[in-house]
C-alpha cells in the first residue's frame, strides 16, 4: 500500500527534473583558420576554466570535428564566458 499513499510525488519530480534540465545551455566553440592550439588551450584554460588535459581535447576536438562544447550550465554563466571567448576573436555561441 506504501506506493499508492502519494502518487502525484514522482510525477512532479520527473517535472521537476525535466524543467532543471531545459536550463542547461551549451557553450559550443567553433573552428577557425586563425588563432593557434596553443591560445585556444589558453582561452579555455583562464576563461572556462578548463584542466589542462580538457582544453587539450576540447581544442582538438574542434580542430577535427568544427566544434565542441566547452562548458554547460545555466545562461547565466555562460553568457559572460561567451562574450569572453569572442573578444579573443574566438567563435564561439550558446545553445
Amino acid at each position: 500500500m506504501k506506493f499508492y499513499d502519494n502518487p502525484q510525488r514522482e510525477y512532479q519530480e520527473e517535472v521537476a527534473l525535466l524543467e532543471q534540465e531545459d536550463e542547461v545551455y551549451k557553450l559550443v566553440l567553433h573552428n577557425d583558420d586563425v588563432n593557434t592550439f596553443d591560445f585556444v588551450i589558453e582561452c579555455l584554460i583562464e576563461i572556462c576554466k578548463h584542466t589542462l588535459e580538457q582544453a587539450e581535447q576540447c581544442t582538438i576536438l574542434v580542430h577535427y570535428k568544427g566544434k565542441c562544447t566547452v562548458k554547460t550550465g545555466s545562461i547565466e554563466l555562460l553568457k559572460p564566458m561567451h562574450e569572453k571567448l569572442i573578444s579573443r576573436g574566438l567563435t564561439s555561441e550558446i545553445v
